[in-house]
């Protein structure tokens, strides 16, 4: 871990930073300063344009955590504060993920400036990369306990010393009595508001002095004018507020509105606390090969390409590399969405954030810290994690004017109220100030997306910007390509012609003999051909001599007899042979030709099931590809797609879309991203599919990190269902202030109710959003 992330954290821990309440802005701390060496900021930033191979000199993305943020208008607050510092080129700030992303140029600021600048408002800015997030939140989830178990133990019992006025007519208890019992009441009221509304008093009073607004200046204000007006009733009970006190409603309302947000902070944990166990994946140290030869345990950092480490059982793969020695099975389920441990031996790769599971292994390192594939799916995951929806910034831009509006909302009802009950005008104000609360309309599309963003991801589709899931519950049409998308990355035996008097068996064993060392794609057809025919495994295996493998033509070796045989391309026999339509294979003896296999792309097995399922779901779907048109139609047809075009360049491809969107189609395009970047940038949707591809150079909105097609048509019903969703919060959000202020206006809802609508309402969206985070995996079926 940076060492100024460690001083800053271990300060979060320790100090008031530790709590939800805002910080105290303070000036000149060296803690921050440790942030402006280029080592220290490299943990949590990476050049601007580096994922797409053209980094801007000097310019920096920074990922941020912000401590103390609870609705849009601290995220507009706080976005605000970034953009107004000098070298400061973006800001977006999610108010759901308490994250934000920060594009600053070094030549005009350091990160010590921005993130000084966000302290003075009052919020604490962490480095994403902070190890210690996991024990802040800790230390944060157990002082809110402490304020809600105040709140709920003092909540009771000034209940029961309310309740007796409640049950009784004027003049049936002594006014002594009631005296004592209002006393009683203020007496247990005041823990509550010294300690349980100790963070809604500090962060309005941090609104007041930076002259802004957010959610805790009204609700701060309900609290303060509902203990004062009773108060006062308590100390003067004949005065103008004496008739009546409000501390069950001031306790209710802080025990209902503390549940709230212990909920909230719980739920959010859920979905940081995921982001944080990849980011975190990585160990400390790892052991590595010293020039004597020998083990020496080092930090991490200290590890460089073409090292030679030890990674033993239970340990994380600390990078990217190649197995030397020893055999032993993987865990990449969080990386690739594979959930089945994958077998590793010796000169196969393993990549960085899997887990080692059953036997040590030795490796040599290929590719370390951003250049990793772990690297690049974590910089994924934060980029979606900050992104914003449309409808989510229009929530962000009406929040500031809403909670404006709500405060003279309420000092016109309590001047109109004044003249008839002082006491009653208040606490209608009060009312007014809690039950218009905009946190469950701010929640409601990012909650969803983000729980959406959350479920893909761990079957292995990373979200890279949100807004696509709104476009994507909008397509009409998928367009496939090819190769490496409906295909795999192998060839399946198709056709076998033979010479006189030869067997299938002994072409396939011989072929298979010669072909076993290659790691030629067609080779490796052969093998399983072979292999799944039983050809050699009955000791008919032919025994080979002096196997040579030609560059680009072939196999060559001799037999026992003497006779050479050859394995490869037309070129390589000298002997006119017949190429299929496919790729091919030719195998001579001492006699000459003997043999020719041909091959075909073997399609995704779950492809055919795949584009069933979208062609069900309503859904056009096409297939350009740059292959031959034959071989293009032959593959659709296999897979049930009538519209399939080859000998299409990437212009045509993105011609021929962009013709469908003119049309009035919203398209979707699947692509392995080798040569599809134009039509993938140019689709309303797009999907990169395929693992050889660098994932930092993708364009696609969805990355999808295993092999299945099953997950499109399933992306595109969470993205549907999601949608729905958003609009039932919405729907419920604006219903809730639509129905609360006017009652709240005509004086028909109490304080601790109007407390209990409000933290209901915020509560009811997050739950619901939580639904998008079970996945129903609708289509299961077509794996």
């Amino acid at each position: 871990m940076i060492q100024g992330a460690s001083a800053i954290s271990s300060a979060a821990v320790a100090g008031e930073a530790a709590f939800p309440e805002r910080a105290e802005p303070t000036r000149g701390d060296a803690a921050w300063q440790l942030l402006d060496e280029r080592d220290e900021w490299l943990e949590f930033s990476r050049p601007v344009g580096a994922s797409a191979g053209d980094a801007e000199q000097g310019v920096w993305e920074s990922n941020v955590v912000f401590e103390g943020m609870h609705c849009a208008a601290c995220a507009v607050t706080i976005e605000q504060a970034l953009r107004a510092t000098p070298g400061v080129r973006e800001a977006d700030i999610s108010a759901a993920a308490h994250r934000g992303r920060v594009v600053w140029d070094e030549s005009a600021t350091k990160p010590s400036d921005w993130m000084q600048a966000v302290l003075r408002t009052g919020y604490r800015p962490l480095p994403a990369s902070d190890a210690f997030a996991a024990e802040r939140r800790q230390a944060e989830t157990r002082k809110m306990m402490w304020r809600l178990g105040v709140a709920g133990v003092c909540m009771m019992q000034v209940m029961m010393y309310a309740t007796p006025e409640y049950f009784t007519s004027a003049g049936e208890m002594e006014a002594d009595t009631v005296r004592l019992l209002r006393w009683a009441q203020w007496v247990l009221s005041i823990p509550v508001v010294l300690f349980s509304c100790q963070p809604f008093f500090r962060n309005a009073w941090l609104d007041l002095k930076l002259r802004r607004v957010s959610m805790d200046l009204p609700v701060a204000l309900g609290m303060l004018i509902t203990f004062v007006v009773s108060s006062l009733g308590t100390f003067e009970p004949q005065g103008v507020f004496g008739h009546q006190v409000y501390f069950d409603s001031l306790t209710m309302f802080v025990f209902f509105l503390l549940t709230g947000r212990w909920l909230e902070l719980r739920l959010r944990d859920r979905t940081a606390g995921a982001l944080e166990a990849l980011m975190h994946r990585l160990p400390d140290s790892v052991q590595r090969q010293s020039g004597a030869g020998g083990w020496e345990r080092v930090s991490v950092r200290r590890v460089r390409v073409g090292d030679v480490l030890r990674v033993l059982p239970g340990e994380v793969f600390p990078a990217d590399g190649l197995v030397l020695r020893g055999e032993t099975s993987a865990d990449e389920s969080l990386l690739t969405g594979e959930s089945t441990p994958l077998a590793r031996g010796q000169g196969q790769r393993v990549i960085a954030g899997s887990h080692n599971l059953t036997a040590p292994v030795d490796m040599r390192v290929e590719q370390i810290g951003g250049d990793t594939r772990y690297a690049q799916i974590v910089a994924l995951m934060e980029q979606a994690s900050t992104s914003k929806p449309q409808i989510a910034l229009l929530a962000d831009r009406l929040a500031k004017p809403f909670l404006i509006f709500v405060l003279l909302a309420a000092g016109l009802a309590c001047i109109w109220w004044w003249p008839t009950d002082p006491g009653h005008a208040l606490m209608i104000a009060v009312a007014i100030l809690v039950v218009t609360c905009p946190c469950a309309l701010s929640l409601a599309t990012p909650a969803a997306m983000l729980a959406s963003a959350g479920a893909l991801a761990r079957r292995g589709v990373l979200v890279r910007r949100l807004q696509a899931l709104e476009a994507l519950a909008q397509v009409d049409m998928v367009v496939f390509d090819k190769t490496g998308t409906l295909t795999r990355d192998a060839f399946v035996l198709e056709d076998l012609r033979l010479r006189d008097g030869v067997s299938r068996a002994q072409a396939l064993a011989l072929a298979a003999a010669l072909a076993r060392d290659s790691l030629h794609p067609v080779s490796r057809a052969l093998v399983d051909a072979a292999r799944a025919e039983g050809s050699g495994s009955s000791g008919e295996t032919p025994v080979l001599a002096a196997l040579e493998e030609v560059a680009g033509q072939g196999v060559k070796a001799r037999l026992a007899n003497g006779h050479e045989v050859r394995l490869g391309s037309a070129a390589f026999f000298g002997v006119p042979v017949t190429n299929g339509s496919g790729p091919s294979s030719h195998l001579s003896d001492g006699q000459g030709w003997l043999a020719s296999f041909h091959f075909r792309e073997d399609a995704r097995d779950d492809a055919q099931a795949s584009v069933a399922a979208l062609k069900d779901d309503g859904v056009k779907v096409r297939l350009l590809s740059g292959d031959r048109h034959d071989a293009a139609a032959r593959l659709g047809a296999l897979v049930g797609i009538d519209d399939a075009r080859g000998g299409c360049l990437p212009d045509d491809k993105l011609a021929l879309m962009q013709q469908a969107q003119a049309e009035g189609a919203t398209v979707a395009m699947v692509g392995d991203g080798l040569n599809d970047g134009p039509v993938l940038a140019g689709a309303n949707v797009s999907f990169a599919f395929g693992r050889s591809v660098p994932l930092a150079r993708a364009q696609a909105d969805f990355v999808v990190l295993g092999d299945r097609l099953s997950l499109i048509p399933a992306c595109r019903a969470k993205a549907r269902r999601t949608m729905r969703i958003v609009r039932q919060n919405l729907g419920w959000a604006a219903a809730y202030n639509a129905i609360g202020v006017p009652l709240a206006m005509m004086g028909w809802v109490s304080a601790w109710l109007a407390g209990l609508g409000m933290a209901a309402s915020s509560l009811l969206v997050v739950i619901n959003a939580l639904r998008l985070s079970y996945d129903e995996r609708p289509h299961e079926k077509v794996h």
